[in-house]
């Protein structure tokens, strides 16, 4: 779907969706790539009113990029999703075809390995995955294509190490659940992958050891979060949720505008000068 103005629109959805910064870098590119007719707002929108506002998209829109609680919710709309959507039955981004179908896409799996890849981590030999949501099987999902052995990840509940277990299974990946109460352990590992809510990882900020490996926290505001912070004053290297969150936008333009490569650099610097003014 390329072409330089045309009033071609795009949107990101979810709830609560005020503070979502996808506009800033979806706009950023737009303005790089000359797409002055291009447009890409924000929407508030729950699982109840998604087939109603996605059913309604008329043929200017270009894509959609779905946030919570809509990764799931969106796939029974879709026409078709790809492999890497299926593997993790989670889409964040739709692109609408020339002929009016819906594809999904999961552009947070290969963002994650490349924002990996951005700080030269290829491949490590096990991980860590703390937290047991939507991000944490996608979390697996990159580790598949990065870890060769264990990857141990820490939960709050019997039903959700189990779950975790399975998508271990489906993804080839060997994982091994631990509770919750024992997170401190897993800052041990090569690389670690924190997918839970803001506050959840503080406690473990104490616990960091002397000479940490590489933390990935998928958190961007407020940034850097204690256990971030505090692996950074240690040495470690640090993967934050900016990174992560502009690398699988940078894939996400590329599949709605079809101009490639997008513009990472001017996306990055537009996410930074809008968190540093909240």
């Amino acid at each position: 779907m390329s072409g330089t103005g045309g009033g071609r629109r795009a949107g990101v959805l979810g709830s609560p969706i005020a503070h979502s910064l996808s506009p800033v870098l979806h706009r950023a590119a737009y303005a790089r790539l000359g797409l002055d007719g291009w447009t890409y707002d924000r929407f508030e929108v729950d699982e109840e009113t998604l087939p109603g506002f996605v059913g309604k998209l008329g043929p200017e829109w270009a894509g959609l990029s779905l946030t919570m609680p809509l990764k799931r919710a969106v796939i029974p709309l879709l026409d078709e999703i790809s492999e890497t959507a299926a593997s993790v039955e989670t889409v964040n981004t739709v692109v609408f075809t020339e002929d009016g179908r819906r594809v999904g896409d999961n552009t947070d799996i290969p963002g994650m390995v490349a924002a990996l890849r951005e700080r030269g981590i290829e491949q490590v030999d096990s991980a860590a995955v703390l937290g047991a949501g939507a991000t944490a099987s996608s979390a697996l999902a990159a580790l598949a294509r990065v870890c060769t052995g264990e990857v141990v990840a820490y939960v709050r509940s019997a039903a959700r190490a189990a779950e975790m277990r399975q998508w271990g299974e489906r993804l080839g990946l060997d994982v091994r659940t631990a509770d919750w109460a024992d997170a401190a352990q897993a800052l041990r590992a090569p690389l670690v992958i924190a997918t839970t809510p803001a506050g959840t990882t503080d406690a473990l900020a104490a616990a960091v050891p002397e000479r940490p490996a590489t933390l990935f926290d998928v958190l961007y505001d407020p940034w850097p979060t204690d256990l971030a912070a505090r692996w950074s004053a240690y040495g470690g290297a640090v993967v934050s949720g900016l990174d992560l969150l502009v690398h699988q936008a940078v894939l996400q333009v590329e599949q709605m505008t079809g101009r490639s490569p997008a513009p990472l650099d001017a996306m990055r610097k537009a996410g930074e000068h809008a968190l540093a003014g909240r």
